[in-house]
């Protein structure tokens, strides 16, 4: 076998093991990127929790939500990789479904919660302490 068929044929095999994933994995700048992120969108809810910044306890809890969604993305990112070039855009679409089929679970529990609760009868224990009458 020739030199120029050896490495014809070596590039072959390599390209056929990557999968067709010819970008690689993530590079050293990259991975310290997505950890001081990391860091950065730990330590700010943590100081928001600690302090009491923020007014109510509705707008912390809010904050803390909203930090932890950016984290999640961070992550898919950063860590796992996950973007519209890799595996032929499937990865992001498999997550992309997962995160819908998460929020519609959450959200139909929370509404069946509230339904719940806001439909049951009143027990006649719960009614006397919440008038104030023994």
């Amino acid at each position: 076998m020739s030199d120029a068929t050896h490495t014809h044929a070596s590039a072959h095999v390599d390209a056929a093991h990557d999968g067709g994933d010819a970008h690689g994995h993530g590079t050293r700048r990259g991975y310290l990127i997505g950890f001081a992120l990391s860091v950065v969108l730990t330590a700010i809810p943590f100081w928001l929790v600690m302090t009491g910044v923020l007014a109510s306890a509705t707008a912390t809890t809010a904050a803390i939500v909203g930090f932890a969604v950016v984290q999640i993305v961070v992550h898919t990112v950063a860590f796992l990789h996950v973007n519209p070039r890799s595996e032929g855009g499937w990865t992001l679409m498999a997550y992309v479904f997962t995160a819908v089929l998460v929020v519609i679970v959450l959200a139909g529990s929370l509404w069946i919660m509230y339904h719940l609760n806001t439909n049951m009868m009143p027990m006649p224990g719960h009614v006397e302490a919440a008038s104030g009458t023994p």
